[in-house]
């Protein structure tokens, strides 16, 4: 039989017991649930935080099988919101998910955020739009919001907290061409660049057809560091390191990158970023 208090104990340690029941009581909301949205999910469900709010309009495809946590041979073909929630409430069936199906979008924004304490950002890398609706929200209601980038063997952090720089600010988005946007968001994401040394094939990486590799080394990573920081700003202890400061580590380097960027990507080196990223990948 399921017992709340059994079921995170083992975090009791890391956490007091009354952390604990503030982590019970916060909830979290993440839009889109194929990488890292679902192992952020389960992640989060196992570190006892018994609230969400959850959206994707996806279906799970073979070739989700190398990363996402609910991509089964058994589970082709169903909803990713169905399988996440259904996985979701297996480790703590007395959580409380609200679920959007449609994704997240200008009429049900408010609805899919009401409540909410943080915001962990899971949409696909392409989804700007939608992304940057949800960024926009979160700053406007004063929800702190972070992503965890995958990229190539490693993770590229960053948290826009209330008081701090905006998504807007730092990624610099407007202004550009949808192609150019995902441009200078990938700089932005991931300043330091360190996965680009070892990317062995680079005709992987489309941004015309809209795809990308990935390693599922990553998206666990990611998890863990999202999460880490999840419990930071929920129970207000620890450091975070709030944009225009990120992070990146990558597994594959065996190194660490603490990147600075004021004024996001109108700093310098991170307009030349752009210039020779776009080069390369437009």
């Amino acid at each position: 039989m399921y017992n709340y208090e059994a079921s995170i104990s083992r975090n009791i340690g890391w956490v007091t017991h009354a952390e604990q029941q503030t982590l019970r009581s916060k909830k979290v909301a993440i839009a889109g649930l194929g990488g890292v949205g679902g192992a952020h999910l389960l992640t989060l469900s196992r570190l006892g935080i018994a609230n969400f709010s959850i959206s994707d309009f996806d279906e799970f495809e073979v070739h989700n099988f190398n990363r996402q946590a609910g991509a089964f041979v058994s589970t082709l073909n169903e909803p990713k919101l169905d399988v996440m929630q259904r996985m979701a409430l297996d480790v703590n069936p007395e959580a409380k998910i609200e679920t959007f199906p449609e994704g997240v979008n200008e009429t049900n924004i408010d609805a899919f955020l009401d409540g909410v304490d943080l915001y962990v950002d899971s949409l696909d890398f392409f989804a700007l739009d939608a992304r940057k609706l949800v960024f926009k929200k979160c700053k406007e209601k004063g929800i702190p919001a972070i992503t965890a980038a995958p990229l190539g063997m490693g993770c590229s952090f960053l948290a826009f907290l209330p008081g701090h720089m905006s998504f807007e600010d730092y990624f610099k988005l407007e202004g550009y061409t949808s192609e150019e946007q995902l441009v200078r968001f990938l700089i932005g994401l991931s300043p330091a660049m360190l996965q680009v040394k070892y990317l062995v094939d680079k005709s992987a990486a489309d941004f015309k057809a809209q795809k990308g590799p990935s390693t599922p080394m990553s998206v666990d990573m990611c998890a863990g560091i999202a999460g880490t920081n999840a419990l930071k700003i929920l129970l207000g202890r620890g450091e975070v390191i709030a944009a225009p400061h990120g992070l990146h580590f990558d597994a594959y380097r065996n190194k660490l990158s603490k990147t600075w960027r004021p004024g996001g990507n109108n700093h310098p080196l991170q307009q030349i970023a752009f210039k020779v990223a776009k080069k390369l990948l437009l």
